[in-house]
């Protein structure tokens, strides 16, 4: 792997954002099909509009496994990266514009956590001591390491709008779920599938035991991991009243990451790409306030604006996702530039023995969806 750049990256950050956009595009003209640059929802308009292909984790997961070119550039944060490396063929790159783009919720679950919480529950009788009894299911925001551990399990990777499939999947093998990182995620699905809340316990990693108890974890049929994303965590039910009373007739849709409370007061939950579905397919002059990410919500604004629909974010203070917001235009021109010399940077390597295990999971993922 090359790894003298052209230019160091300081010498990128001190111009301004549009003084990049004629050198992205040059780069990306002489890379040519060579090239893939892949942006999540969440990113920043001055980063997304070059973008080949724009989604969610799924939607990506997908573009990355049947990329043709030799480089990967992924516009999202690590953990999608990692997903990206694992499902790329031999001989493909996989690269992050900016390494410190990361994700709390995935750092929520760090590997020796969840194998320490594994441990526990076999001593607690909530699995059997082979393992089985319990199918771990971890949401793709999640480390390699954490996906490569539930697809040597027997586990199975979800995202937001596959969690109900991987659920019922899991649950067909064992009658207990062990879901990871998000707790919010796993409730609300668990919900809507018709567990009740009583049926579900918290694993905090930081207290002993999870902070609960033997008795709880073997009457548990979903142990969630005590883990949330910071962006939707901070949407509020309080929120939903107060946008209510502002736009009567306002539906209120939200990502399932948010928490229960919100939840249940939504019209609707869907990922990313449901939540632009059920607006798009909406009439005229219909309102919507959206809980999850700012930059897509204000790109959904300006989108469907001239079709006479209003869309509003949920909470007016707005919530952006701030380590997405680290690839900036001149990250992105540093690194396409750099190829375009025949040097690698930032690359996203994961470990062949992590990338088995973490393949057989997200391969289930794309097979049971």
């Amino acid at each position: 792997m090359a790894t003298t750049a052209v230019c160091s990256l300081e010498n990128y950050l001190v111009l301004p954002d549009h003084t990049m956009d004629e050198r992205i595009r040059s780069a990306k003209r002489e890379l040519g099909r060579e090239v893939v640059v892949l942006g999540h929802h969440y990113q920043r308009d001055e980063v997304i509009r070059f973008a080949d292909f724009r989604g969610d984790s799924y939607k990506l997961s997908q573009e990355a496994a049947k990329a043709a070119g030799k480089y990967i550039v992924f516009c999202g944060v690590h953990f999608m990266a990692e997903s990206a490396d694992v499902l790329s063929r031999p001989g493909q790159v996989t690269i992050l514009p900016d390494l410190n783009a990361g994700c709390s919720m995935a750092d929520m679950a760090e590997i020796t956590q969840v194998e320490d919480c594994w441990e526990q529950l076999v001593r607690a009788g909530a699995t059997a001591d082979d393992g089985n009894g319990i199918t771990p299911v971890t949401y793709i925001n999640s480390t390699a390491a954490i996906k490569a551990f539930c697809g040597e399990r027997g586990g199975v990777v979800c995202t937001s709008s596959s969690a109900a499939a991987a659920m019922k999947w899991g649950f067909a093998k064992n009658p207990k779920l062990l879901f990871l990182p998000d707790q919010h995620l796993g409730r609300n699905t668990g919900y809507t599938m018709g567990i009740p809340l009583n049926e579900m316990v918290v694993w905090d990693p930081y207290q002993l035991n999870g902070g609960t108890t033997s008795e709880r974890l073997r009457a548990a049929k979903i142990i969630l991991w005590k883990g949330h994303c910071s962006v939707h965590q901070r949407f509020l039910p309080e929120h939903v009243d107060k946008v209510r009373a502002k736009y009567p007739g306002i539906r209120v849709i939200a990502h399932p990451e948010c928490r229960w409370e919100v939840c249940q007061k939504a019209d609707a939950l869907g990922s990313t790409e449901k939540l632009l579905k059920i607006v798009r397919e909406a009439p005229a002059g219909s309102m919507f306030a959206v809980a999850t990410e700012i930059h897509l919500v204000n790109r959904m604004a300006k989108e469907f604006a001239p079709q006479g629909k209003k869309v509003i974010s949920l909470d007016d203070s707005g919530c952006l996702c701030t380590t997405m917001f680290r690839i900036s235009p001149q990250h992105l021109c540093w690194a396409l530039e750099n190829l375009g010399e025949g040097n690698i940077v930032n690359q996203i390597k994961v470990k062949d023995d992590v990338k088995y295990w973490a393949k057989v999971a997200l391969d289930r993922m794309l097979e049971i969806r």
